[in-house]
């Protein structure tokens, strides 16, 4: 659907992800910069409202602790994530997170 409504199916040289032109809601020629992304997704937190403080390493965090949850191979994450070092990887696994939460939970106040 993106790249039908992005005319870019047929140009495999586009950009994929790609800036908008002001508030028009057209897109540019041009790729989306990190500093674009960033703002977007600070502003779709705070839409959402939500406490926590996130940016666009919480969705690579997210996506790699996903896929090592439903069993995925770490060498793998790293090959997708683009990581020369596998320790670069394990640091985006928040796996253990969950064990940190399980076990508040259980604290009756």
């Amino acid at each position: 659907m993106y790249l039908a409504a992005a005319r870019i199916r047929k140009d495999t040289k586009a950009w994929f992800f790609r800036a908008a032109i002001g508030w028009t809601a057209k897109l540019a020629s041009r790729p989306l910069s990190r500093t674009d992304v960033w703002y977007m997704v600070q502003r779709r937190a705070s839409d959402a409202q939500l406490e926590t403080a996130i940016g666009c390493h919480t969705f690579r965090a997210t996506g790699i602790t996903d896929y090592l949850t439903n069993g995925g191979a770490l060498e793998v994450a790293q090959r997708m994530a683009g990581h020369s070092n596998a320790k670069t990887t394990g640091l985006y696994d928040r796996r253990s997170d969950d064990i940190s939460l399980s076990e508040a939970e259980k604290i009756g106040i």
